[in-house]
């Protein structure tokens, strides 16, 4: 990778973020990101020496009625996370301080901060704290102090965002399902994370005016890495994704973790393990 600086646009999109789209039907295609309020901001985390130190809190304080400690969890979570195998401290930092019971229905509340995936609707998921931590670290790999502008395919319930935004500049995250774009605003109300942008569009198309990125980051695997998030990613960026491997003698697809760092003398394609995500598809619905 180019150990030279990354280049930043020298104008920035206003915010609240927009997106002008012409496609779906039935729906508004002009929709635009949470407007968050500046005096309630969510404290940025720095990266500490100790894995398990303290979080730093948000800006509100914990949902009540779950009847459970969460801090507690969350650094239970952590410690599992360290052991296996997740060494960056600024991600397992973010981790802790991210409430995922906030992410998830109030009945699953009790298996927020357990190793495994949990449905959130609409026939998606929340991906396990592994996945989210390993992706976000390979997104870190070779870096130095927090990510710059940062954009993730299929917001979700909102969860992976919400750890990005302790440890990324700017995140753009979006949606392409009507019911998940308003399901993850609900999410984030509460925390008023002020850096972190939601949008309701296709996220095929990546997102022109926030680019170009640091580092983008998908949900959703395809059959292939969308030509627009590499045009829209920065020279010195890295694109991580599952992608569908096309096997023969399978019955089933399988998907692979791929990595695609931006040099200035072109693309590096590196596969890693096999992993196990909803299908990346275009359009919104």
């Amino acid at each position: 990778m180019s150990g030279k600086p990354i280049i930043k646009p020298t104008v920035k999109p206003s915010f609240p973020a927009k997106m002008d789209l012409s496609v779906g039907k039935g729906v508004n295609t002009r929709l635009q990101a949470i407007a968050p309020n500046p005096a309630q901001t969510l404290q940025r985390v720095k990266a500490i020496p100790s894995a398990l130190a303290k979080p730093v809190p948000h800006a509100t304080a914990v949902p009540m009625g779950l009847g459970m400690d969460s801090s507690t969890f969350r650094a239970r979570m952590v410690s599992k996370l360290a052991s296996q195998g997740i060494t960056d401290a600024r991600v397992l930092n973010a981790m802790q301080a991210t409430h995922r019971h906030s992410f998830v229905d109030t009945a699953l509340a009790n298996q927020a901060y357990e190793d495994t995936s949990l449905p959130i609707g609409w026939g998606q998921t929340i991906s396990k704290p592994n996945v989210v931590a390993r992706m976000i670290e390979l997104l870190f790999e070779g870096k130095t102090g927090n990510l710059g502008r940062v954009l993730e395919i299929g917001t979700g319930c909102g969860y992976q965002a919400a750890v990005l935004s302790h440890i990324a500049l700017e995140v753009y995250s979006i949606e392409r399902v009507a019911g998940l774009y308003e399901k993850a605003r609900e999410n984030f109300r509460p925390f008023r994370i002020k850096n972190t942008h939601l949008l309701f569009g296709d996220g095929m198309l990546g997102f022109p005016k926030g680019a170009p990125y640091t580092g983008i980051i998908a949900a959703a695997g395809g059959d292939a890495i969308a030509q627009a998030w590499i045009d829209q990613l920065a020279i010195g960026g890295r694109i991580v994704a599952p992608v569908t491997n096309k096997v023969a003698d399978k019955a089933v697809s399988e998907q692979s973790l791929v990595v695609i760092d931006k040099t200035e003398t072109g693309l590096k394609r590196t596969v890693l393990e096999l992993v196990q995500f909803v299908p990346l598809k275009s359009g919104v619905i």
